[in-house]
């Protein structure tokens, strides 16, 4: 079933109106760095290294930062094991599960257009 903006938005009084919590949620999911760290955990847990190799191009201060954000979402779970060196492991939570079931559809378009889109050959 297909459903519309207009039919999300009367679905819940003032919904998507500037100052309203899901604006901020679209911001951390849909950002460049929350897509691709999301992608990456959609594969399972990895370690801190594995994730930064994985979403190639991320400094670690982002990485961090988002890795905070999307765990205060109740996105991602962070386990720290404990050992020397520290081992720390980043999962999604099941609420993160759910919203990549939704999302990688959205992921795989993107990757199949994105060269037509960009105007690569």
């Amino acid at each position: 079933m297909v459903v519309s903006f207009a039919q999300i938005r009367a679905s819940q009084d003032r919904i998507f109106d500037e100052g309203c919590g899901t604006r901020v949620v679209l911001d951390h999911i849909m950002s460049k760095w929350g897509v691709l760290v999301l992608s990456a955990l959609s594969d399972g847990t990895l370690r801190w290294g594995e994730l930064r190799r994985q979403v190639d191009g991320i400094s670690e201060k982002m990485l961090a930062s988002t890795l905070r954000t999307l765990a205060s979402d109740g996105l991602v779970h962070r386990e720290s094991l404990p050992s020397v060196p520290p081992h720390v492991e980043y999962s999604l939570t099941p609420l993160g599960r759910d919203l990549m079931e939704r999302m990688l559809p959205l992921v795989a378009w993107v990757a199949d257009h994105a060269d037509a889109m960009v105007g690569r050959p």
